[in-house]
């Protein structure tokens, strides 16, 4: 007999990820004018933003909520080194990087296929080291 797994107990739940960024104004002009993304709600220290049909936080680093403990800091690895990414699903990846590229975004490199196929990716940091991901299926 095969393991039933638990599902989500919400089925129109969405992940919509959180970046501590070390400067709104920054990071804004990356993913807003580099990227594209579209502002829905902007303050001082946080804005939501929409990415197609996927939405991004991103948070300056301060002292934490009272309903929360935990400090929020951007990466501090290195240029070697992510702590995750933002994956970007696209239907076109090498349009995608190529249109980014007339936008002033820097890849680590040209789109390719990994060694394990299936794919084309690439890969950008954002102003605070967060990594950036645009793939498609091949």
């Amino acid at each position: 007999m095969t393991e039933e797994l638990p599902t989500f107990p919400d089925s129109s739940a969405t992940v919509t990820p959180l970046l501590a960024v070390g400067d709104l104004t920054r990071s804004m002009s990356f993913w807003v004018g580099q990227v594209g993304a579209a502002v829905e709600v902007e303050w001082e220290t946080y804005a939501l933003l929409r990415i197609g049909a996927g939405r991004l936080h991103l948070a300056v680093t301060g002292d934490p909520p009272p309903d929360r403990s935990i400090r929020l800091v951007p990466p501090s690895g290195g240029e070697q080194h992510a702590n995750g990414e933002v994956v970007i699903q696209v239907s076109d990846c090498h349009a995608v990087v190529t249109a980014l590229l007339e936008r002033g975004v820097t890849f680590l490199g040209p789109a390719a296929e990994p060694p394990w196929g299936g794919e084309v990716r690439a890969f950008a940091r954002d102003p605070d080291g967060h990594l950036l991901e645009i793939t498609s299926p091949t």
